[in-house]
């Protein structure tokens, strides 16, 4: 689609071309253009400006006359595609069950992965059709989507093939990961698994396939003191190295055992929740290229701590937003909300939680050259707000959907 959006009160996110990301005090500018005009050609942005040299041709405009243009959102942590839901875990939490112990009880993780095994890909890609629709209308453009709900091969490259499935139906940008190590499941144990030689199996046992269908862009595990340890990190690691795939790592959600450390020293593209941290592993981070996402509305649901936002932003590191879209931690994919959380519960200014959640979450897909930003040449990802004061009011009043529309590769939703 070929399109002029004209009268733009504002235009934000402009980014000069060829910014991979921002950090440190960068991140606090969120650039804008009063009265601007955007063309978009064959589904890139293919021009903009005030709209005193808005050019007089024959495209077909939208007046957008009170309303704000942004960058559609990228969200770079996401498990949007699984079976099922887990509210009456909810209500056990409700009653003082922690996340470990419903897990060890056979809910969280194992649960979901029992609903998995019993769901075909068509199903799956039902189920995910419908809250992908609803992240879109709420201005999600990009996201990341892991497996991990399989715990075999056989159901992990079903989910893999699910999220490839539903992306192919989309004008949305899915970005498959391979969520190797997630949990433990019985039949791993009773073969004498541990934590680390399941990784491996795993890793052994789908990557050939997972390559050879192109079914991931990055390999992921979570790291965790009662889950898998750095023993498994390493073996992601060495899939990394054979595979070329990047490593996206969930880390320091409940405890800090030196995983954050080993990441980045191997080079890691974003190491993903940060709710624990210590002194070592924010000083690991500090200046470095492994970019650190957060999310706080896991944070929110389970009760857990939010992840340091204000020391990861002056300690020079490169932060992200997303929104861990999961059945059982964070049952929800508004990243306007994310972009309050951040605001009000990690002190993140407005400007600072949009760049996160826009450009910043493009470098955490490796997707800087194409999504993120307002720049000539980029995917027309683009939203157009309601009649709101300002861009700084979508982090401001929750618990309404402040967009009106969302443009997606060009396509209007």
């Amino acid at each position: 689609m070929n399109l002029k959006l004209i009268n733009i009160k504002t235009l934000g996110g402009i980014h000069p071309e060829g910014t991979r990301w921002l950090r440190g005090s960068l991140l606090g500018h969120f650039p804008t253009l009063e009265n601007a005009y955007l063309t978009i050609t064959d589904g890139k942005i293919s021009d903009f400006g005030p709209m005193t040299h808005c050019p007089q041709d024959e495209l077909p405009t939208r007046d957008c006359s009170d309303r704000h243009v942004l960058p559609a959102f990228v969200d770079s942590h996401s498990h949007l595609v699984y079976a099922g839901t887990r509210e009456e875990e909810f209500n056990l939490r409700l009653k003082g069950a922690s996340y470990e112990e419903i897990a060890a009880a056979g809910g969280g993780i194992l649960n979901s992965a029992a609903k998995v095994s019993t769901s075909s890909v068509d199903q799956l890609v039902g189920q995910a059709t419908f809250r992908l629709e609803n992240l879109i209308e709420y201005g999600t453009g990009t996201l990341e989507v892991k497996s991990g709900y399989g715990l075999d091969p056989e159901n992990e490259l079903k989910l893999l093939r699910a999220i490839k499935a539903l992306n192919d139906q989309s004008h949305a940008t899915l970005v498959p990961t391979f969520l190797a190590a997630h949990a433990l499941p019985a039949w791993a144990k009773a073969q004498g698994m541990n934590d680390a030689s399941y990784t491996k199996y795993m890793l052994d046992e789908c990557l050939p396939t997972v390559q050879k269908e192109g079914l991931a862009g990055f390999l992921d595990g979570f790291i965790e003191r009662d889950y898998f340890k750095l023993d498994a990190l390493q073996h992601l690691i060495d899939a990394r190295t054979t595979s070329g795939l990047p490593l996206k790592i969930h880390v320091n959600q409940f405890y800090d055992i030196g995983g954050i450390q080993m990441a980045v020293e191997a080079g890691a593209l974003s190491v993903d929740h940060l709710e624990v941290m210590s002194p070592e592993a924010l000083r690991a981070l500090h200046g470095s290229d492994t970019i650190a996402t957060l999310l706080p509305s896991c944070s929110y649901f389970l009760g857990i701590p939010y992840g340091p936002a204000r020391e990861l932003i002056e300690n020079d590191c490169v932060v992200a937003l997303a929104t861990d879209y999961n059945p059982g931690s964070s049952p929800g994919g508004n990243m306007q909300l994310v972009c309050n959380m951040a605001c009000t519960q990690m002190k993140m200014t407005p400007a600072e939680a949009l760049n996160a959640a826009t450009i910043n979450g493009a470098a955490a897909l490796h997707l800087s050259e194409r999504k993120g930003s307002i720049a000539v040449g980029k995917d027309a990802d683009l939203l157009i707000t309601k009649a709101i004061p300002s861009l700084e009011y979508l982090c401001y009043d929750f618990g309404t959907n402040h967009i009106q529309t969302s443009i997606l590769g060009g396509q209007t939703q």
